[in-house]
């Protein structure tokens, strides 16, 4: 196929399951995943910005494991129509809320029967063949997206679904290719179990290694110490991008990272042009660090009537919307820092 793959998938089990599929089949694929909701739109419409600025003529937009409303499939194919390279969209889905859709747009394929990462490998599998691995890895899925309880590999898509809903250690929306390929890779190691005796069991205790396997580049560590260690690398090779300034001094703002006081001490220690660290949360509450360059106690007494220590502070920034692309938060947190003068 000499099409550009984009697939858009959502964000649990399933939803990587399902790119877990499209990544044995084809080598030229960009990754996008998304909750419900307008972040599918600005998904979306990310994904057509892309194509706009792409060389290549031929893309197609594969949307699984999220249903679209009757508005957003119309409004897709309307912005797909218009585009100057040739798009194809396909959705393969599995969930009845759809079924309008389903009978409106031929694009729109539906069948609850069973799970998106089994549609989207029967499909797949009947163009460019069979994968007997891959297809014991899509039963584990299926037994536990559509909740079979007494299919034997029930319990072991017990334990793969909470690896991918407990892999908040890279963040998506700041790293998104990061991110797929750290969940990729622990549901690629979690397959290793899948013929152990007692294999939910043994793969359960695996988990805590599975994931430091990930991030160890030579030593040993805590898990917490290797997880700074890799988010310190991702952020100063993409500080330039999120450098942030409040008066005469510069920063950078980070959304949701997590750890906020390992990562963000880390990162200034290793980065010393660097004066302060903000991270902004979608509950709209901010954190800063500082290595005593600027007191952001007083930082955050001004912008977000908080408060805290010279080094460590927090508060909320009551009219920051959240978004679900880093560039649109970033834009949003500059333009009340400029207001507040």
């Amino acid at each position: 196929m000499n099409y550009t793959l984009h697939h858009l998938s959502h964000t649990d089990l399933d939803g990587y399951g399902c790119q877990m599929v499209t990544k044995r089949y084809f080598d030229s694929i960009l990754f996008y995943n998304s909750n419900y909701g307008k972040e599918i739109n600005e998904c979306f419409n990310q994904i057509l910005d892309t194509i706009q600025n792409s060389t290549v003529e031929k893309h197609l937009i594969l949307i699984t494991d999220l249903n679209l409303t009757l508005e957003q499939a119309k409004e897709f194919q309307a912005k797909v129509s218009v585009a100057q390279q040739e798009i194809l969209l396909l959705l393969l889905d599995h969930h009845k809320t759809g079924q309008e859709c389903f009978e409106t747009f031929e694009w729109y394929y539906l069948d609850s029967s069973r799970c998106a990462t089994k549609i989207t490998y029967d499909f797949f599998a009947a163009l460019y063949g069979e994968d007997k691995t891959l297809s014991a890895f899509v039963d584990v899925v299926n037994a536990v997206d559509i909740w079979l309880e007494n299919d034997p590999n029930f319990e072991l898509g017990k334990v793969c679904m909470g690896l991918v809903s407990g892999a908040k250690e890279v963040n998506k929306v700041m790293f998104p290719n990061e991110n797929s390929a750290y969940i990729f890779s622990l549901l690629h190691d979690a397959q290793t179990y899948f013929t152990c005796n007692d294999a939910p069991i043994a793969l359960d205790d695996a988990l805590h290694q599975i994931k430091k396997k990930f991030f160890k580049v030579a030593d040993n560590n805590t898990l917490s110490n290797l997880v700074s260690s890799y988010n310190v690398k991702l952020l100063t090779n993409a500080k330039d991008k999120m450098l942030i300034h409040y008066k005469h001094y510069q920063g950078i703002l980070t959304y949701n990272i997590g750890n906020v006081s390992v990562i963000g001490n880390d990162f200034l220690t290793a980065n010393p042009d660097i004066d302060f660290f903000m991270d902004i949360t979608s509950k709209k509450t901010i954190s800063l660090r500082s290595n005593g360059k600027v007191d952001v106690s007083q930082m955050a007494a001004h912008l977000a009537n908080g408060g805290g220590h010279h080094n460590a502070s927090g508060g909320l920034l009551s009219n920051f919307k959240d978004a679900f692309i880093y560039d649109t938060i970033k834009m949003q947190v500059m333009s009340i820092i400029a207001q507040k003068g």
